[in-house]
């Protein structure tokens, strides 16, 4: 038994040599991780609601840089601050990265997923030497970890109905303001969400996420809407029913 597990070990390692299962990027230990390489992507491409995949695709090999950044790094060696952006654009890049797997075929992200699962289950993200999922960045680091509803409007799902994804990385020393802003402008666009008479019609995403929301949806639309539309939620606040919009997951892109 003993010699069949050294044969194993032997055989991995040979195949690991040869590249066959490349050897995990160990992890780097540092205060802060340089997002400026994605930032300088963003503000180039992520102009506006849509996303520009074709300049995207050109600079592949500044994105892979980038990812690679990633793979590098530490997340536990990081204050929570630098955490959450570390994760949120981790989230964002490795997504763009799958869209970039089928483009310019891909109609929607859906479309990327296998015939038994969804493109979010696919072990891509190659993180603190491991392969994860972006449903597990989501749903097992960022949701459980961060408790912050904000989130939902900051991480890009690479669809129309998606909060757009910002203009910018995100970074530690400027994250609450970065998320304040992403949540206003998504709660007061009228595209995504908007009130006639009583009937406040809202996102899908305060359906699938309403208890990071504390299931009070009107509370923080009064908290982080502006002028007509705030003030008449708040007149208005025990009369209001809360409908749900369609998601239109066709491709964020021009």
């Amino acid at each position: 038994m003993r010699k069949i597990k050294q044969w194993s070990i032997f055989l991995m390692a040979g195949l690991v040599i040869a590249g066959v299962f490349p050897a995990p990027e160990p992890a780097r230990s540092m205060d802060r991780v340089d997002h400026s390489l994605f930032d300088s992507l963003l503000k180039k491409y992520a102009q506006g609601s849509n996303v520009n995949y074709q300049g995207f695709k050109q600079d592949e090999a500044r994105l892979d840089d980038y990812l690679k950044i990633l793979e590098q790094a530490d997340p536990n060696t990081l204050s929570k601050n630098e955490q959450f952006t570390f994760y949120i654009n981790a989230y964002n890049a490795w997504t763009i990265k799958l869209i970039l797997t089928g483009y310019p075929g891909v109609e929607s992200i859906k479309d990327l997923g296998g015939f038994f699962s969804s493109p979010w289950k696919k072990k891509i993200v190659r993180m603190n030497g491991k392969i994860i999922t972006l449903d597990e960045i989501e749903h097992a680091i960022l949701r459980p970890r961060f408790k912050d509803p904000r989130v939902h409007f900051a991480i890009n799902c690479a669809s129309r109905s998606c909060p757009p994804l910002r203009p910018e990385a995100y970074v530690g020393n400027l994250l609450d303001s970065q998320l304040n802003d992403a949540t206003r402008r998504f709660l007061n666009d009228p595209k995504h969400n908007y009130l006639d008479g009583n009937d406040l019609y809202v996102s899908a995403i305060f359906k699938w996420f309403g208890e990071d929301f504390n299931k009070d949806i009107i509370g923080f639309f009064i908290q982080y809407t502006q002028d007509e539309l705030r003030n008449s939620l708040k007149s208005k606040k025990n009369s209001i029913a809360i409908h749900y919009l369609d998601y239109d997951w066709s491709l964020n892109g021009k």
